[in-house]
């Protein structure tokens, strides 16, 4: 099992002034994290996509550029990238570019994007929401196979042959479906034959498990080898000396930040009794200490049927820099040991 750490480069405000984080410091901290994580022996850096005041990840593949420049073996990917919003052919050049430098180990997770405010930026109207998706990745795909291509659609303009270059260092690359709740979303990776990455920020890990049956039928519907199906699980997590301590850490980024996107979306705030339930053994965050998040890692591998990659958003964490690298180094020569054993096991 792959293990990883996604990032939104988001800037907190302090909890006591109330002031965000400089974004020079704030960009020199994510680094910092994908350099050490690339140290600790973890297998993947996710970077997110999003278009707000208090994002510095508009430009995922720019940051994991920076990062191939700063690491030796860590897999760098998006997490997730907003397709629906992109020109295919764009997002397929900077991850090629991507591969090149980072020598192979460039990936994409594409996904429609639970936050939208990409597309009145760029100019899409959301009730094409799933349609653009559908015709953005087709074409994504189509490029991945050869860089001269004939094709038309309804949102872009029609490319008649012309080649998309560079291609990757890889001879094709990796890209995955990132999905939330929806269950065509689940068919659709199967049908296609794309490797599944499932965004799980609440609720339970069992609720998932018709979904990913939906992708396991679907794949094997569609033709593809059984075992060569992938799926991966992004999660809420952090990793302390103990539970206490990584709950600590964890909790006031995260209010914060689940109380901002209940403003947004007509949530309530979120509440501290939540947040135990979520961090307990019923709950879908992976928080406390390495045994305590290597026992619920097993627990989702064998709740969703086996799972080839899992990855931590720890970000809401990020204004303890301390906690946070100490997270990072405990989810590598902690965790990741503790769960292959049990794997082996």
């Amino acid at each position: 099992m792959e293990i990883g750490i996604d990032s939104f480069a988001m800037l907190l405000p302090d909890p006591d002034t109330g002031r965000l984080q400089s974004a020079v410091d704030r960009m020199e901290s994510v680094l910092s994290e994908v350099e050490l994580a690339d140290q600790v022996g973890l297998d993947v850096f996710g970077m997110g996509e999003h278009h707000r005041e208090n994002a510095l990840d508009s430009a995922p593949a720019v940051i994991l550029a920076a990062a191939a420049a700063r690491t030796k073996s860590i897999r760098l990917t998006s997490a997730v990238a907003v397709l629906s919003a992109s020109d295919p052919v764009r997002l397929f050049q900077e991850f090629a570019t991507l591969d090149l430098i980072s020598r192979g180990r460039a990936e994409i997770v594409v996904g429609r994007g639970s936050s939208v405010e990409a597309y009145p930026l760029f100019g899409f109207d959301l009730r094409d929401y799933d349609a653009l998706f559908a015709e953005k990745l087709d074409l994504l795909l189509k490029i991945r196979e050869q860089p001269n291509i004939k094709w038309q659609g309804r949102f872009r303009p029609a490319i008649n042959g012309e080649g998309v270059f560079p291609r990757p260092h890889q001879p094709k690359l990796p890209i995955w479906l990132g999905v939330g709740g929806t269950p065509e979303s689940f068919v659709r990776a199967g049908t296609l034959g794309l490797p599944l990455m499932v965004a799980i920020i609440g609720g339970s890990f069992e609720r998932f498990l018709p979904l990913v049956e939906l992708y396991r039928r679907a794949w094997l519907v569609a033709g593809h080898p059984a075992e060569n199906h992938r799926i991966g699980v992004h999660a809420l997590g952090f990793v302390g000396e103990t539970d206490e301590a990584a709950k600590k850490a964890f909790f006031p980024g995260w209010f914060q930040m689940f109380t901002d996107a209940g403003r947004e979306r007509g949530w309530p705030p979120p509440t501290q009794a939540q947040f135990e339930h979520m961090c307990g053994p019923g709950g879908a965050f992976l928080v406390g200490s390495p045994q305590t998040v290597a026992a619920k890692i097993s627990h989702v591998n064998r709740t969703l049927g086996g799972i080839a990659r899992i990855t931590f958003q720890m970000s809401t964490a990020a204004l303890d820099a301390e906690a946070m690298r100490r997270s990072i180094e405990l989810l590598g020569t902690d965790v990741a040991p503790l769960v292959r054993g049990q794997l082996r096991d």
